[in-house]
């Protein structure tokens, strides 16, 4: 078992990154606020620190791995998952806002947002600050690392990204999506192709 990886990228598509390291391929899922801070031009150095997860089937095992920028945002996910009704996926999909702005709704109590996280519905944002309140103070004090500079949205994303806003994304969320789309598929130069790609995404995402 290994808790850190520096290599090169070799791709990063949505929640993931395939990161190469003693010519080996490692697939990292990347929750959504780590995968804004890392680079996504193939080649790029990338140093990860990573949780491990062994899913058994029988008598055949397959690993997960999950990175993060930094030890603290690691033990962060690590402290969400000792809530008895969250998984290592619902943390890693919960964990879409800088640690500081979770663990700041943890310590005060802020149902209203942590609900509003990806997978978090009203009982489990219960369970978390019923877990969790009045632990998170190391994780306040962490100035969250600024996001990794994206490239322009090009002009005909922004009929698609008003769409989006229009179907009730916020403008940040939408962004996201649309910046992750043209990350994966730089051809697109349409809006409705681009928002079908994006529905194309999001379905084979929620039917995993």
């Amino acid at each position: 078992m290994f808790a850190r990886i520096s290599g090169s990228l070799v791709e990063r598509s949505g929640d993931a990154a395939i990161v190469e390291a003693g010519g080996l391929g490692y697939e990292i899922v990347l929750p959504p606020c780590i995968a804004e801070k890392i680079p996504s031009e193939p080649g790029a150095r990338v140093t990860l620190e990573i949780y491990a997860v062994v899913n058994l089937d029988g008598n055949s095992g397959r690993f997960t791995f999950y990175g993060f920028t930094n030890a603290i945002e690691r033990d962060f996910f690590e402290a969400l998952l000792t809530v008895a009704s969250i998984g290592p996926r619902s943390a890693a999909r919960a964990f879409s806002l800088p640690m500081s702005t979770i663990a700041d709704a943890i310590d005060r109590g802020d149902y209203q947002l942590l609900k509003k996280l990806p997978g978090i519905g009203q009982q489990k944002a219960r369970d978390i600050v019923a877990k969790l309140q009045g632990k998170v103070a190391k994780f306040l004090l962490i100035q969250d690392a600024p996001a990794a500079p994206s490239p322009a949205i090009p002009d005909f994303a922004d009929e698609a990204l008003a769409v989006l806003v229009q179907l009730g994304y916020k403008r940040s969320e939408g962004e996201a999506m649309i910046r992750r789309t043209l990350e994966r598929k730089p051809e697109l130069a349409q809006a409705e192709e681009l928002l079908a790609e994006i529905y194309r995404a999001k379905s084979a995402k929620d039917g995993a």
